[in-house]
């Protein structure tokens, strides 16, 4: 039998286990993009986007050749939905919840800063246009409205030693292998895993 865990269910109880913000971690917080902000987010070549909708959360990474975020005016950031396998679980959340976050990462570094806001679609062409890549355009275009900018403690990225440059890789199973563990062999398997890249080449964009 499953032994019934302790839940904290009230935020008194909860406070009394930390303590409280230092001044920085509250100080740090920008409602717009500032040149410093400004410079980090768009070194940045990807970003995870985390939204709500009826049927629960979402994260979604999303990465690009260039930044992975485009400003549109100091409050306003934009970000090319690109193809990927179809689900639309992140957007069918925007159109219905517009809550979004994103974390920006960039290799080597082990801050993160991240960005609250709420989120619309758009297909207008000529935003579309502006991140045009290969002869192609983004289906749609997500645009986020800032509420909030600030810095990630850097002790997460260093404890998981994430730029350590160790290859884990060859412990994990492959997406060909999970695929065919949910559908019982009738899908996946090395045949999957074999067609990936030469499939990726052709559908990047």
């Amino acid at each position: 039998m499953t032994r019934q865990l302790e839940r904290i269910d009230r935020i008194e109880d909860l406070e009394r286990l930390y303590a409280m913000p230092g001044a920085p971690a509250l100080r740090k917080v920008a409602t717009r993009l500032t040149p410093l902000y400004r410079k980090w987010i768009m070194t940045s070549k990807f970003c995870v986007l985390s939204t709500v909708g009826p049927e629960g959360t979402d994260a979604s990474p999303r990465g690009d050749e260039g930044p992975v975020v485009q400003e549109l005016d100091p409050g306003r950031l934009a970000i090319p939905d690109w193809r990927g396998n179809n689900r639309l679980d992140s957007l069918r959340n925007i159109v219905r919840d517009g809550r979004v976050s994103l974390m920006f990462m960039v290799p080597g570094s082990n801050n993160v800063v991240r960005v609250n806001g709420t989120a619309w679609l758009t297909v207008e062409d000529e935003l579309r246009a502006r991140f045009g890549t290969k002869g192609r355009l983004p289906a749609t275009v997500i645009v986020i409205d800032i509420a909030e900018i600030y810095t990630q403690c850097a002790r997460a990225l260093m404890r998981a030693g994430l730029w350590s440059g160790q290859d884990d890789t060859g412990a994990l199973p492959t997406v060909g292998q999970i695929l065919a563990e949910m559908t019982d062999g009738e899908e996946g398997g090395a045949p999957y895993d074999e067609a990936w890249d030469a499939r990726a080449a052709k559908t990047m964009w």
